[in-house]
């Protein structure tokens, strides 16, 4: 049985892989008419529409679960409906992931694909951050060097060698930011999926819901109504359509290769994602991977790599 995980966590762990690092690539080849805004509001409704079965799916199962005695009543009615005690936070939340969305698109128009995904591998680094503020978690000195050079190899590839941060990237520090964004509202979210208040597809199906929701009542209160011109073309439909696709199922593979694997294995199977991004950046978007990104990737990875065998160390301690 544990080979059998094993196995089926790889799978999804290398189907996620792919389509995390064509998130990119889709995000950069949409027609420049589709501005960042409403391609973003598109994304998370789609990837809500493919959530949503899977959480009827779920909560169906969970119910029959409870009529086979796997659940008791406070834990049957907390997976349910817990998600109603935090409303609030689910709309923090939901509206934290619309913004970060409409950056998305933003930071990678102007980073590239290549120099984007590189930098938002940083997500690692604010990640401890917020586990060490928010949750009390801890941070060795090798996770502090490791994230040191996780940003030098960032760094280095953004700036092709010269280390000139004064002309850094604007699109690499909106990634920065996003990425930033991003690990603070999983980090306040973490504890109502520990105490089983929600599930992990509940939550992606809510916070894509309600961030798409205020994408589209914001859009259609502050921008031109003449820009609603998009809807005509049936074109923009299939770019909605495969962007929250590729986004949506990317995620649904992550989750799943979390089910059969723990987080840190999880975690060194997408690492690679820039690797994937990158090969087809050059193939499709004439983008041009130099030895600076090469040498960047790598360090970033391995640093990426260091920091979760720490992490993983200090597990087993525990």
């Amino acid at each position: 049985m544990e080979n059998e995980n094993l196995k089926r966590g790889i799978i999804f762990g290398i189907l996620g892989t792919f389509l995390i690092g064509l998130q990119p690539i889709v995000a950069n080849s949409r027609p420049m008419v589709i501005d960042a805004f409403i391609f973003a509001a598109m994304t998370m409704i789609v990837e809500a529409s493919i959530f949503f079965p899977l959480m009827l799916i779920e909560r169906k199962n969970i119910r029959t679960d409870f009529k086979n005695n796997l659940f008791n009543e406070v834990e049957f009615n907390s997976l349910l409906y817990g998600f109603k005690r935090n409303k609030l936070l689910l709309i923090f939340v939901g509206t934290a992931f619309g913004i970060g969305m409409v950056l998305f698109f933003i930071g990678y128009g102007l980073a590239g694909a290549i120099n984007g995904s590189l930098a938002q591998k940083s997500a690692l680094f604010f990640s401890l951050i917020f586990g060490f503020l928010i949750l009390h978690e801890k941070i060795s000195k090798k996770q502090i060097f490791f994230s040191v050079l996780l940003f030098f190899g960032l760094i280095l590839a953004v700036t092709q060698g010269s280390f000139n941060v004064l002309e850094f990237n604007t699109g690499v520090l909106i990634l920065l930011l996003l990425a930033c964004i991003w690990m603070f509202t999983h980090t306040i979210s973490k504890p109502m999926l520990d105490r089983k208040e929600a599930t992990a597809i509940q939550m992606v199906c809510l916070r894509n819901g309600i961030g798409g929701l205020m994408l589209i009542t914001t859009y259609l209160l502050f921008f031109p109504v003449e820009n609603l011109v998009i809807f005509s073309d049936p074109i923009n439909y299939f770019w909605f359509f495969i962007m929250g696709l590729v986004y949506g199922t990317g995620l649904f593979c992550w989750y799943k290769t979390l089910s059969y694997l723990d987080v840190n294995k999880a975690s060194i199977l997408v690492s690679p994602t820039p690797i994937i991004t990158a090969i087809f950046a050059t193939l499709l978007l004439g983008e041009v991977f130099t030895i600076y990104h090469l040498i960047g990737t790598s360090i970033i990875i391995f640093s990426i790599l260091m920091i979760v065998r720490e992490a993983n160390k200090k597990i087993k301690i525990v």
